[in-house]
């Protein structure tokens, strides 16, 4: 099961890979690298849902709605791949059922569900947070239900698979309003000060209407410039710094007090016994495991400083992997360009 998920998490990413060259540009390239050290952050915040249970971002809507669905998928995998590889968080072996079911599942069924909503919503900003609410929430359950799959295909304890959907799906669900709460805020603060910035609400402007002969008609459209006139340079610096700033307080403050209590998939697993085969994960000795610095036994510190080193690492890795598509697909267009032959936009 983990060969064949890791060959279906690998095809998706290849997939991503292209079809991110379509959605990153000189301001979105740096965004989606900021996108993914924001999603490894809020994931170090641990909220309470229900009887000693607690849960924590996916990411997949947020990073959908905010860079598009290819970049989406791309972001949550680059954190999932260094969660695993610095911090023992998620098995090595198990990478392929994580990026399918927390990266893929999450960012399709979210922005399906997005452009859905919008498209029969007012075109208005108040649409855009209400349909990224209803994304995010419907997007956790939709992955809780994916592993459900892959665990009754592949689970390797004798698990009745009814209860074990019943227990994935009801906690989920609560874990889901709490992502739906964190995206609709996020989406609605980048919206409020950089609509342009967020993927998901290009081409929603309501068409200007006037009255003649008292009745309503749509305005003649305006003519638009061939290539729209970038913001300036300092607007879109600004909302990187300020996301970078709030990411380095979330992972590095306040996930100190995060709620200790086990996340959905681990209460369920212990709760129905799927996890008494369980192993040590294969980083166990990285001087990040845990989520914190090896050597420092000031537990603040420790954990605050692993933060913020997560966010370092991922902003880093993130930003060169999109910084590395965007100028592939710059490449590629040089030729044609270079040609004088006409080239068909998308």
């Amino acid at each position: 099961m983990s060969v064949a998920a890791g060959v279906v998490a690998a095809g998706a990413v290849a997939v991503s890979l292209r079809g991110a060259r379509r959605e990153l540009d000189e301001r979105t390239a740096p965004l989606a690298g900021l996108v993914a050290a924001f999603i490894f952050a809020v994931q170090m915040l641990n909220f309470p849902v229900a009887a000693g249970t607690s849960g924590h971002l996916l990411g997949g809507a947020l990073a959908a709605i905010l860079v598009g669905p290819y970049t989406g998928v791309l972001c949550v995998s680059v954190v999932l791949l260094m969660q695993g590889i610095l911090f023992a968080d998620g098995g090595l072996t198990a990478l392929g059922v994580n990026i399918t079911v927390m990266a893929v599942v999450t960012s399709v069924v979210a922005y399906a569900t997005f452009r859905g909503l919008v498209k029969v919503l007012p075109k208005k900003r108040r649409s855009i947070t209400v349909s990224a609410f209803v994304a995010a929430a419907v997007s956790v359950p939709a992955a809780a239900l994916a592993f459900t799959l892959v665990y009754a295909i592949g689970g390797t304890t004798d698990v009745p698979i009814g209860r074990v959907l019943t227990a994935m799906v009801g906690v989920h669900v609560l874990i889901g309003l709490g992502e739906a709460a964190i995206t609709a805020f996020t989406v609605g603060a980048v919206i409020a000060v950089r609509p342009d910035l967020v993927h998901g609400a290009k081409g929603l402007t309501q068409k200007l209407r006037l009255r003649v002969n008292g009745e309503l008609v749509d305005a003649a459209p305006e003519p638009q410039p061939t290539t729209p006139a970038p913001a300036p340079a300092h607007r879109t610096r600004n909302v990187w710094l300020t996301g970078l700033a709030a990411s380095l307080v979330l992972a590095g403050v306040v996930s100190f007090y995060a709620s200790a209590n086990p996340d959905g998939l681990e209460k369920v697993a212990a709760d129905k016994g799927i996890d008494a085969k369980v192993e040590e994960h294969a980083a166990a000795d990285s001087p990040l495991a845990d989520y914190g610095v090896e050597g420092i036994t000031d537990g603040r510190l420790s954990g605050g400083l692993a933060g913020v080193i997560g966010v370092g690492v991922t902003i880093v890795a993130g930003t060169g992997v999109f910084w590395a598509v965007r100028s592939r697909r710059t490449d590629e267009n040089a030729p044609a360009a270079s040609s004088g032959t006409p080239r068909a936009s998308v």
